[in-house]
C-alpha cells in the first residue's frame, strides 16, 4: 500500500483551478479522513464513495485511509470530486495501477451503486484542465458531449466506476460502452449502459473541436420563433434596433402600453450574429456552472435572451448566494446576448442600480466571507418603459389618471446615471391603421437586416483589429478621443450640448459610439457632422 495522486478541478465561479487529490491507505487506526478546506458536500463524499466502491465489487481499505486535495488553501466546492477521491484510494490499495490514474483528470459524481453521475460544470472545468496541460479527462457520460466541445482534448466518457477501473487496468477504451452522440447525451437514458444510452464500441475518446449545435431554426435560447417583419407602425424602433444591434448599444424604449415595445426587444436577438468559437465557449461555460445548459445542445452558438420580470431580486439579477454558493445571475446568462427589463421602472431600485457597474466593466463581481467570485457580464441592455403607471398616457382616446407628480416620480425610478449609460432612446408611439397598413410595405424581415447588421460589424472589427474590442460599444473613453478623434466639424453639435449643459462627459463618449455604428452602416470612413447630429438625436430622443 502506498500514496496514489489523481487530478480534479476546483471551480471558482467559471474559474477553474487544477486540485491534486492524494490517497495513502497505511497502518493506524481504521477509519478515513478528509483533508484541504472542503463543504459538506464533499465531506460526504465519504459515505458516497466507500459505498460506490463496495457495491461495484472493490474491497474497501481496512486500514486508515486519509485523503488530501492540494492546494488546501483554495476552497473546494460539490460532489465534482467523487470520481477521482475514488480512483485515488483504488489507486493508493493496489486495486487500480497507480501510475495510470496520475495523468487524467477525473470529474464526476458516484451513486451509491458505482453510477458516475452528471456534475456541473464540466465544460469550464475540462477547459481548465486542457490549459493546465492534461491531455486526457475522464467525465460521466452524460457530460461527454459538454466535453468534447474543448479542442485537443480526449474525453473519456464512463458510465460506472467498475467500467473506468476496468479501462484503467487495461487501457483498452474498447471496454467502454459510449454515447453515440449529443441527442443521446441529454435524452432520457439515466446513464450511458441502457438501452437508449450505449452506441456502437470503440468510438470513445473524442478530439473534435466546438460542436456547433444551434437551437431548432437557428434562434436563440430561450426566445420564440420571431421576425423583425412583424412590428409594423415602428420604423424607428425598428431602425433603433438596427443600430443597436449593429454596435452592441443599449437600448430604451418609452411608450404607451401595446405599442409594441416587447415585440421589438425580443426581435433584437435575431439581427445579432452567432457567437464566435470563443464566445460560444463563454456563455456555454456560464450555462454549465449553473446547470441551465438546455437539453441536447452542449453546445450555444447564439446571443442569449434573458427577460427576468420586476419582483427578481438583486441576487437573481446580478449573481449572488448564500453559505459560499454563489450563482450567476441574469446579467451572466446574457453574456454576449441581450438583457430584457420590461416595465422597468416596477423593478426594485437597488436592482437598476446594481447594473451600472456591469455595464461599464462587463464583469460582476461577488464577495464573500470565504472568496470573491468573478463572472462575464458583458451584455446588451434594453429598457422599456410606460410614460406613466396607467401605462395610457399618449394614447389617443385613452384617459390618463396620472397627475403630472405620479408621472414624473413614476420614471424618476429610473435614475440619472443608469439612463446616462444608455446609448439610443426611442420613442414608440401608438400606430394608426393607416400608417399598421402603410408601414407593412417597408418593414423589412431579420435575415435582411442582420446582413446589415453583419458588414457593419465585420468593419468595425477591422477597424478594431489589434485591440482588445470587438464592438463599437467596448471602446474605450481614451481610445475615442485619441486614436480614433474626430475633427472639430464633426463634433460641433456636441460641443454645444456640452456647453449648454444637455450633455455629460459620459453622454458625450457614447453618442461618440453610436456615430462610429450609423458609420458603419452607411458603408462610410469616419464619422461627419451628419452621423455625430444623429447620434445626438438618438442619444437625446425620450426627453
Amino acid at each position: 500500500m502506498t500514496v496514489a495522486r489523481t487530478r480534479c478541478v476546483a471551480l471558482v465561479g467559471v474559474t477553474g483551478h487544477i486540485i491534486e487529490v492524494e490517497a495513502d491507505v497505511g497502518p493506524g487506526m481504521v477509519g478515513t479522513h478528509f483533508i484541504g478546506l472542503l463543504d459538506t458536500a464533499i465531506s460526504e463524499s465519504r459515505g458516497r464513495v466507500r459505498s460506490a466502491l463496495i457495491n461495484s465489487r472493490f474491497e474497501w481499505p481496512d486500514a486508515r485511509v486519509t485523503v488530501s486535495l492540494f492546494p488546501a488553501s483554495l476552497p473546494k466546492r460539490g460532489s465534482i470530486f467523487d470520481l477521482a477521491i475514488a480512483i485515488a484510494v483504488l489507486g493508493a490499495a493496489g486495486a487500480a495501477p497507480a501510475q495510470r490514474v496520475a495523468e487524467p483528470v477525473f470529474l464526476g459524481e458516484l451513486g451509491l451503486d458505482g453510477r458516475v453521475r452528471p456534475v456541473r460544470g464540466v465544460l469550464p472545468a475540462a477547459l481548465s484542465a486542457a490549459e493546465a496541460g492534461a491531455r486526457t479527462v475522464v467525465v460521466p457520460s452524460l457530460n461527454a458531449a459538454e466535453a468534447s466541445l474543448v479542442p485537443g482534448l480526449t474525453v473519456v466518457p464512463v458510465a460506472t466506476l467498475s467500467e473506468l477501473v476496468g479501462w484503467l487496468r487495461s487501457g483498452d477504451l474498447h471496454n467502454l460502452a459510449v454515447v453515440a452522440d449529443a441527442a443521446t447525451l441529454y435524452g432520457d437514458a439515466p446513464h450511458a449502459d441502457g438501452p437508449a444510452g450505449t452506441a456502437g464500441v470503440g468510438e470513445v475518446a473524442r478530439r473534435n473541436g466546438p460542436r456547433s449545435e444551434q437551437p431548432p431554426g437557428g434562434r436563440p435560447y430561450g426566445t420564440p420563433e420571431v421576425d423583425l417583419r412583424d412590428v409594423a407602425g415602428q420604423p424607428m424602433g425598428r431602425k433603433a434596433l438596427e443600430v443597436c444591434a449593429a454596435g452592441g448599444h443599449n437600448l430604451w424604449m418609452l411608450g404607451p402600453a401595446g405599442t409594441g415595445k416587447t415585440m421589438l426587444a425580443e426581435r433584437l436577438p435575431t439581427l445579432l450574429p452567432a457567437l464566435s468559437q470563443d464566445q460560444a465557449l463563454e456563455v456555454t461555460a456560464i450555462h454549465s456552472v449553473a446547470g441551465a445548459l438546455p437539453r441536447g445542445r452542449p453546445l450555444l452558438t447564439r446571443p442569449p435572451f434573458m427577460a427576468p420580470h420586476h419582483t427578481a431580486t438583486v441576487a437573481a439579477v446580478v449573481g449572488g448566494g448564500a453559505g459560499g454558493l454563489v450563482r450567476p445571475g441574469a446579467v451572466s446568462f446574457s453574456h454576449r446576448g441581450v438583457l430584457f427589463l420590461d416595465e422597468a421602472p416596477e423593478f426594485g431600485s437597488g436592482v437598476l442600480d446594481s447594473l451600472r457597474q456591469p455595464l461599464e466593466s462587463g464583469t460582476v463581481t461577488i464577495s464573500r466571507a470565504t472568496n470573491t467570485v468573478t463572472f462575464p457580464a458583458r451584455f446588451m441592455l434594453v429598457l422599456a418603459a410606460n410614460p406613466c403607471p396607467c401605462g395610457r398616457n399618449g394614447s389617443p382616446g385613452s384617459a390618463c389618471d396620472c397627475t403630472p407628480t405620479m408621472r414624473r416620480r413614476y420614471l424618476a425610478r429610473l435614475s440619472g446615471p443608469l439612463l446616462d449609460r444608455i446609448d439610443v432612446k426611442v420613442r414608440v408611439g401608438r400606430a394608426t391603421r393607416a400608417e399598421l397598413l402603410a408601414d407593412r410595405r417597408f418593414a423589412e424581415s431579420s435575415a435582411v437586416v442582420s446582413e446589415r447588421v453583419l458588414l457593419a460589424r465585420e468593419r468595425a472589427a477591422k477597424r478594431l483589429a489589434g485591440t482588445p474590442w470587438q464592438t463599437n460599444a467596448e471602446v474605450s473613453s481614451a481610445a475615442l478621443h485619441t486614436e480614433f478623434r474626430l475633427p472639430g466639424g464633426a463634433l460641433a453639435p456636441l460641443h454645444r450640448g456640452l456647453d449648454q449643459g444637455t450633455l455629460s462627459t459620459r453622454g458625450l463618449d457614447r453618442i461618440l459610439r453610436v456615430a462610429w455604428t450609423l458609420t458603419d452602416l452607411e458603408g462610410k470612413d469616419r464619422p461627419g457632422e451628419a452621423e455625430t447630429s444623429a447620434a445626438l438625436g438618438m442619444w437625446l430622443g425620450v426627453e
